[in-house]
């Protein structure tokens, strides 16, 4: 996989991604980022550019865009947001966006760009699974995963925005191995996990459920997300009931939410074949483009050196975006605007040059598998494990037909700092 220099390209005319900004004086309100500028969307709507769309489908475009979240934009209709869109990029492309509109990015604070009401997060890599087997997890992988998408729900009050600080939780684990005796302090096995998230645009009203071929339509975009994890406080806490604490202490977002319009084009089929063939509410409908192509990039700081740790691809994974939107809503449950879903560890087969396993998500699955991921360290926690001021970068791009990058999704950060 090539290693471009996102920082250089992450925000071009083709993603226009959503974001949430505050800069100078003025409060938080709604932006779009292009280039090394933000434009103010409450802005850019007072001075009449979107007029003809506001008038048209009678939106209050101005008051939606100076709100704190994107959540009123995003349950508009995906028509109304398209064309938003398209008068963005055509006023680019034309030169008529107002400079008066445009703040650069270095000086606006970023917020989390939704409202979220709900969080839930899914473990359906197929190669994660694999690569985990063994002590948190049987040894072979539970006949319920094939046939219908894992997932737990998670806490909203801990995902963090970009970049942000996480102190090294506290918390109970065994002392020596499984059933051996428990002990409460700071973890030893702080990991990361290289996931994606998305957000609902369209709720789903309780007690009704959602067509899988409408699973786009309720999809506003997509954000690159880091579900930290505390794998000693895990093994303590999955049975009977699975993940808590070792989970719920922080999960860092990317700030700005590529649509989904932005990502059509990236469409492709799923790389894993489904066996046993999904239930019919988990078909989808098309043949071709029920996966999306979104090369993803682990980066660790240490010390001031940058490295990286490993690759891989959102369309790895066996149980795609839509198919969890459409299991999550499947109970009669509802999904609201701002609801995140995170699409679990995305994980591959892949390996470089040495024959080393080169797509692994986390670093639990390094140790499983017996592969050195990250710099020899000499530090205070079990090696192979996240040490105090490691800093972990995740980036996630789409290509063009040429290799080259079209766009970036922009950097998920956080930083681990020494337990409180």
């Amino acid at each position: 996989m090539s290693s471009p220099a996102l920082d250089q390209l992450p925000y071009t005319i083709q993603n226009l991604p959503y974001g949430v900004i505050s800069y100078a004086s003025e409060k938080p309100r709604c932006a779009v980022a292009i280039g090394k500028h933000a434009i103010d969307l409450s802005k850019y709507s007072k001075n009449g550019n979107l007029f003809d769309l506001e008038s048209g489908h009678n939106y209050m475009l101005q008051q939606i865009f100076s709100e704190t979240s994107l959540n009123t934009f995003a349950a508009l209709p995906w028509p109304t947001r398209r064309a938003i869109r398209e008068k963005i990029q055509e006023d680019l492309q034309t030169g008529k966006l107002p400079a008066s509109c445009l703040v650069e990015l270095k000086d606006v604070t970023n917020h989390l760009p939704m409202k979220m009401t709900g969080f839930s997060d899914f473990y359906t890599s197929l190669e994660h699974c694999q690569n985990c087997s063994g002590e948190m997890t049987s040894s072979a992988i539970a006949k319920n995963w094939w046939h219908a998408p894992s997932v737990y729900n998670s806490r909203v009050s801990s995902v963090l925005p970009t970049p942000h600080d996480i102190h090294r939780p506290k918390n109970v684990a065994f002392s020596a191995g499984m059933d051996s005796q428990p002990t409460y302090g700071p973890t030893r096995k702080l990991d990361f996990e290289l996931e994606m998230g998305f957000f609902v645009s369209q709720p789903v009203p309780y007690g009704e459920t959602m067509p899988i071929g409408d699973a786009r339509d309720h999809i506003f975009g997509f954000v690159m997300l880091n579900d930290w994890s505390a794998r000693d406080h895990q093994l303590f806490e999955m049975r009977p009931l699975g993940p808590f604490h070792s989970k719920g202490f922080g999960t860092s977002v990317g700030n700005w939410i590529t649509p989904m319009e932005a990502l059509e084009p990236y469409s492709c089929p799923p790389n894993t074949k489904q066996d046993p063939p999904p239930f019919e509410h988990l078909t989808w409908p098309g043949q071709k483009d029920g996966a999306l192509d979104i090369k993803l990039r682990i980066k660790l700081i240490r010390d001031g050196k940058e490295s990286v740790l490993g690759t891989s691809n959102l369309k790895y994974l066996y149980w795609t975006p839509y198919q969890q939107l459409t299991h999550h809503a499947a109970s009669g449950c509802g999904m609201q605007t701002g609801d995140l879903i995170g699409t679990g560890t995305i994980s591959g087969a892949g390996k470089n040059d040495k024959g080393e396993k080169a797509e692994l998500g986390c670093l639990y699955e390094a140790e499983r598998t017996k592969t050195q991921v990250l710099p020899q360290s000499s530090g205070t926690y079990e090696d192979g494990y996240l040490e105090d001021g490691d800093e972990i970068v995740l980036e996630g791009w789409c290509e063009d037909g040429k290799g080259g990058v079209a766009f970036g999704f922009g950097e998920c950060r956080g930083r681990i700092l020494p337990p409180k």
